[in-house]
This record gives C-alpha cells, structure tokens and sequence, in this order.
C-alpha cells in the first residue's frame, strides 16, 4: 500500500466514483452513461451506466448498471416517505430483474448479524417472505401470486470459517435458482450518504470491499446465474472526515493562513493525515449513534420492496405491512 493508497476515496456507491473522477466541471467520463431524476419527496434517482472497458477501468468499477435512490428525508422516518422510497426501488428493481412468472431467487443476507453497522443483509432476509417450501402446497388462487423464493445469511469468514462464496456456491449448485439477489452493507465516500441512499446494481458484489476486507465476489461468472446486489451506506472511512474537513478549511484559509500555504495541494494533506491517522487508529470506519434505528428502517424498506417485486399478490401500498 502506497502512502496515499490509506486515503484514496474509496466508496461503494458507483454515483460517488464517478463524482470524484467528474469533479467539479462535470466533465463526460468516457464509457459512462449518467443520467437523473428528481421525484416528490426529494428523492434523487441517478442512473450510471458503466458501458466500456475503459468506463469500468475509470471509475474502478465493472461494466453494468448501477441505480442509486438518494433521499436525505429518511433521516426523519417519515412512514409516508419510507413508502414513497419503497415504490422508487420497487420500480427500478423490476426494470433490473425482468422476473417471468415463475422465476425463483434466492436472496442472500451478506454481513456480520452480531454487528450492527454490518447486520442489514441479515435483518433483510429475517423479513422476507419465503415460499420456496410452499409453493406446491398453497391453494391455486394464492399460488398465481407468489414466486418460490429462499433466503440465507450466510455470516462472515469469522464466525463461520468459510468463504461467503463457496457457501452460496454451494447453495447456487443444490437449490438452482433463476436469479440471486445479495443484500450488503456499503461504504460511503460522504456522510450525507449514510442511511439516506440504496444503490441496486446488475454487477454483483465484493463482499467487504468497501472496508478493505475484500472476499471473492458473488457475480453472474462465479455463480453462474444473473447476481443483483442491493446495498445501504452504513459506515465512512474517518480519514474521508478529516480529508473533507482539511480541504474545507484549506479553501477557507488559502490566502490567509500561513498553515494551508504549506500543505498546498490535496496529495501533501492526504499525507499529512495518513502520517497522523495510521499509528493510532488505521483505517478506521466510523457510523453514526442512530445506526440502530437507521439499520432497522432501511431493512424494513428493502425486505418490503423485495416482498411486492417478488410476489405479485403484494401491492407496494402493502409491502411495508409484510414485515416487523
């Protein structure tokens, strides 16, 4: 690792990578689509499209598409915009997922569930309804409505001792769904982000790669079926706080205070940090007080959509009545 490899801003969220490659002149990215939609309830849809080699090589990462719903409300838990939120990700799910009526999944709860910033995944799948086992046995009438769906999570290479993947390889290769869906908690570039966004993307996913912890991905090539990967910023790096505020207080004070005049460029204060930062603490993530809260809503939000998308018997008035 290169001095200034601890501080690069590294972020789950495609919107965030391709942000820091644009800057401030929101210049093109080549081989990356971006497009936006603003809803009611201030909700922010943006669409990146990572469609070459080189797009994928630029923003660091793989070619597909990645749907982020940004919505700074949620910090309120407003029920009406919870639910507003939950039709956005029905919607955009659907146009991801391109579901026949018999299409089974299974969804996959990545995480830790002894951690809370780590337990989405888990919290996700424990609200979910199943119907894999009871598909053949439902009256005729109810069956039309509901799609065979299984769940797992799966825990952590600690706990378990074994590799996230080659449980779901495993599973993939027994129970031969048509599709997977994964659950994550993400990493974020900006605080902003924390509880108030959820990225859906056709790519698949790295499981810990956002805290560098980085496993074997779960994606169409390892497993063999289309991977869909949804996800939740629960945590920053501490070195993205301090580089915000250093370059904050940089442009304050560039004309004014000898200090800033010493460490003139982004790269000199990312090392200035790395140096202070690496002793004591190494790459430490941090997550805000109200993560309990905030992992409880968002997983409710994310189970409730995943029930209406999979079972046509549950509208999206009703997919916030399926869980608990």
């Amino acid at each position: 690792m290169s001095p200034l490899d601890f501080l690069d801003p590294y972020t789950d969220l495609a919107l965030e990578a391709t942000a820091a490659m644009r800057g401030d002149a929101q210049t093109e990215i080549p081989g990356v689509r971006i497009s936006e939609d603003k809803l009611d309830h201030e909700i922010t849809v943006n669409w990146v499209e990572v469609i070459s080699p080189e797009g994928e090589h630029a923003i660091g990462k793989p070619m597909g598409n990645y749907i982020t719903i940004d919505c700074a409300e949620l910090h309120r838990r407003n029920r009406d915009v919870q639910e507003a939120v939950g039709k956005v990700l029905i919607d955009k799910l659907d146009k991801l997922l391109s579901l026949g009526p018999n299409t089974s999944a299974l969804i996959v709860g990545l995480g830790n569930w002894h951690a809370t910033p780590d337990a989405l995944g888990p919290r996700v799948t424990a609200k979910l309804l199943v119907t894999r086992h009871l598909k053949d046995f439902v009256p005729p009438e109810v069956a039309g409505g509901l799609r065979p769906v299984a769940a797992i999570s799966p825990g952590v290479l600690g706990i378990t001792g074994i590799e996230t993947a080659e449980i779901i390889n495993g599973i993939v290769e027994r129970v031969k769904p048509d599709v997977v869906i994964c659950i994550d908690a993400l990493a974020a570039r900006s605080l902003e982000r924390i509880g108030t966004t959820i990225q859906i993307a056709d790519t698949g996913i790295n499981p810990g790669s956002g805290i560098g912890n980085q496993r074997r991905g779960l994606n169409r090539e390892t497993l063999g079926v289309p991977v869909i990967a949804m996800g939740v910023p629960t945590v920053v790096h501490a070195a993205n706080i301090v580089h915000d505020s250093m370059e904050a207080l940089a442009n304050e004070f560039k004309h004014r205070k000898a200090f800033f005049q010493l460490f003139n460029t982004p790269g000199e204060r990312r090392l200035m940090i790395q140096q202070v930062l690496t002793p004591s603490v190494g790459q430490l993530v941090v997550t805000p007080k109200e993560i309990d809260d905030m992992i409880e809503d968002m997983a409710k939000i994310l189970a409730g959509s995943l029930n209406a998308v999979l079972h046509t018997s549950i509208t999206a008035q009703e997919m916030l009545k399926y869980v608990n």
